[in-house]
């Protein structure tokens, strides 16, 4: 079956950088598109990022546009989201997703990890 697993996660002041990482198995890496989402307590899971197959276009939400990267290693079968300039309100649990399309922001993808906390102090 497919597993995804988020690993990375953790405290960071304001300024300062992370990365995620979210090994993938069970399923064809290169032909899948891959994402992360993020969510807070009492809100729904939104959209952070998300990059079609190996070499693909990327698209990101407007909150991190410039600060994050998603890119993907097809040898490790391992996707990454690199933050910078972390901000307060980045803190989140993150999670990984994957889908054979991946075309929709909504939290519809069919595979998700487990989530990683991420928490930005000023």
């Amino acid at each position: 079956q497919v597993q995804l697993v988020e690993s990375g996660g953790g405290s960071v002041q304001a300024g300062g950088s992370l990365r995620l990482s979210c090994a993938a198995s069970g399923l064809t890496f290169s032909t899948y598109a891959m994402g992360w989402f993020r969510q807070v307590p009492g809100k729904e899971r939104e959209f952070v990022a998300r990059m079609y197959r190996i070499g693909g276009s990327t698209y990101y939400a407007d909150s991190v546009k410039g600060r994050f990267t998603i890119f993907r290693d097809g040898a490790k079968n391992t996707v990454y989201l690199q933050m910078n300039s972390l901000k307060p309100e980045d803190t989140a649990v993150y999670y990984c997703a994957s889908d054979r399309l991946g075309l929709t922001t909504t939290p519809t993808w069919a595979y998700w990890g487990q989530g990683t906390q991420v928490t930005v102090s000023s």
